[in-house]
């Protein structure tokens, strides 16, 4: 690939990924939902039933498989723990505000459990019902990690920020993978396939909504930092259109924590609307696995439950399944490979199972600016920009918003960082639970990474951190991740495909291959290495 393409500069997304148009590959919007529509009304898997590809997670990684896999012609059954999120709420809406969360924010708890849990001295969090709702905040170890819950997986809640790592990072992101594949044909392919693209440099600068953006990037240029564009799976032009007033608000109404009701391409629109057009997916919402295990006469028996939307199991169901492929998120697919390596139902999983975690080193702050620093009464929930300092000290960070509707004075950032520190998934057979062994402690790294950025700015400013967002006088967001990565690494627990050791016909897919960090958001790292080995096992296994 030239040298000089975008992705090596730092971030910038790929050559040929426009603005204004849609990438060959994905759907348009209006297309995609009825498709995902489509997909998500179809009636629940039947036990007893046998299926040639069962797919456990509609994330990305099971999402790339689903799609490639019937395009080359395999049937597959998609099992998704969540809701198929296709049916609006009282209020019109299929997702809940961020500022306002309800019944659909949370999965199974009865109080939110916010990222910001407060804010000018109030807590934040609030008494919801018991729902299967969008976003899991699962505390273990040490650490809150959320999860996205539905058919669409992380996608349905992140930010949607599609971060290419700088080629000269990738080695020790995934050392077994060829670099130059990767860079030339499967980030490539995924960054087409998800519908990547670039705000508008120039629409940037007059935008209301990106006032606390520029505020970041005056502040990070005047320290010396290199501030940075960054791709997204947002419709730009819709955002447009937003800003215009000619479209119902999506995000300039807030809209990111518990999903977004328009502008942004989640999966459902992307790959999961393709795979849904061959004919050939079905997928199972409100569905959990609970095992999988040798058949007698060939491929897996995998158990499930069936769950109603107050988490109550209304059915216990068992059908077969040639090849199975984990795809259950890093956190989902090692507990659960974890449980049957220990239980004695996949004995043959090697001792690599459960290692090799990490949070990709999130840690979130905020920094209070002076009264002549505005950042926006209005701010896009959808970031598109970040403050590079990788190579010099360890952290990259996204210029995030607080999206309040009232002016802050406030700048607030989610660093990735270069934290060394892994832990590991464990049974714990007198509870008959994985735990996982992450100390709190851990993330001092992290800190003290994030800090050569916004100690440097605060100093340069003459500005402070806030400590009113994590609880009583806390400056660092150090207690969750958005990015688990790792418990079934690439090349260790599993072949150089994904094949899991042991056991022929399964596979893992997803996040938990990677060992722990990507240097960026994961979510087109975790793709692409699924396009790559996804086409190997349909080329050499089928």
């Amino acid at each position: 690939m030239d040298e000089s393409t975008p992705h090596d500069k730092g971030f910038q997304g790929f050559p040929g990924i426009s603005r204004r148009r849609f990438i060959a590959g994905t759907s348009s919007i209006v297309g995609a939902v009825a498709l995902a529509g489509r997909a998500a009304a179809a009636p629940a898997i039947d036990g007893g039933a046998h299926v040639p590809a069962l797919v456990v997670g509609t994330g990305y990684g099971g999402s790339v498989a689903a799609l490639r896999l019937a395009q080359a012609g395999v049937d597959v059954h998609m099992i998704e723990m969540g809701m198929a999120w296709d049916t609006p709420g009282p209020d019109g809406k299929i997702f809940a505000n961020t500022t306002k969360p309800d019944y659909r924010s949370y999965w199974l708890r009865t109080r939110t459990k916010a990222p910001i849990s407060n804010f000018l001295g109030f807590p934040l969090d609030k008494d919801v019902p018991r729902h299967t709702g969008i976003l899991d905040a699962e505390e273990m170890g040490g650490i809150i990690v959320y999860q996205g819950r539905g058919v669409g997986g992380g996608s349905l809640v992140n930010g949607g920020m599609a971060v290419t790592p700088r080629r000269e990072n990738f080695a020790a992101v995934l050392p077994s993978v060829d670099a130059e594949e990767m860079y030339r044909t499967y980030y490539p392919r995924a960054n087409a396939g998800l519908g990547v693209s670039t705000v508008d440099p120039a629409w940037f600068e007059t935008a209301e909504c990106y006032q606390y953006a520029r505020v970041g990037r005056k502040h990070a240029q005047r320290s010396g930092f290199p501030f940075v564009f960054v791709p997204d799976v947002y419709d730009w032009d819709y955002m447009e259109q937003e800003a215009a007033g000619t479209v119902p608000k999506s995000a300039l109404a807030g809209e990111i924590l518990y999903g977004n009701n328009a502008g942004k391409k989640s999966l459902q629109k992307t790959y999961l609307a393709q795979a849904a057009a061959t004919g050939r997916v079905t997928v199972s919402p409100l569905h959990r696995v609970t095992s999988v295990a040798p058949a007698p006469a060939g491929g897996y028996t995998v158990a499930m439950e069936q769950l109603a939307t107050d988490g109550a199991v209304t059915a216990v169901k068992s059908v077969t399944a040639d090849r199975v492929f984990f795809a259950a998120g890093s956190v989902g697919t090692s507990k659960l490979l974890v449980r049957l390596k220990a239980t004695g139902v996949l004995p043959g999983l090697n001792d690599e199972i459960g290692k090799g975690w990490g949070e990709n080193g999130n840690v979130m702050c905020g920094r209070a600016n002076h009264m002549w620093d505005p950042t926006g009464k209005l701010q896009s929930s959808i970031p598109c920009s970040g403050i590079d300092n990788w190579a010099a000290g360890g952290a990259f960070a996204e210029i995030a918003p607080l999206p309040t509707g009232i002016e802050t004075y406030a700048s607030f950032y989610l660093s990735i960082t270069k934290n060394p520190n892994r832990a590991q998934f464990s049974w714990n057979a007198a509870t008959g639970r994985v735990e996982l062994n992450w100390q709190t402690a851990w993330k001092q790294p992290s800190v003290d990474m994030a800090r050569t950025i916004f100690d440097k700015i605060n100093a340069k400013e003459g500005t402070v951190y806030r400590t009113d967002l994590f609880g009583t006088n806390r400056v660092w967001g150090d207690h969750l991740t958005y990015h688990p990565l790792g418990g079934a690494v690439l090349n260790r627990a599993t072949d150089n495909y994904g094949r899991l050791h042991g056991h022929p016909g399964l596979y893992v897919i997803d996040g938990a291959l990677i060992p722990g960090n990507t240097s960026v958001n994961p979510f087109v790292t975790i793709t692409a290495l699924a396009e790559r080995n996804i086409e190997k096992i349909i080329a050499t296994d089928l």
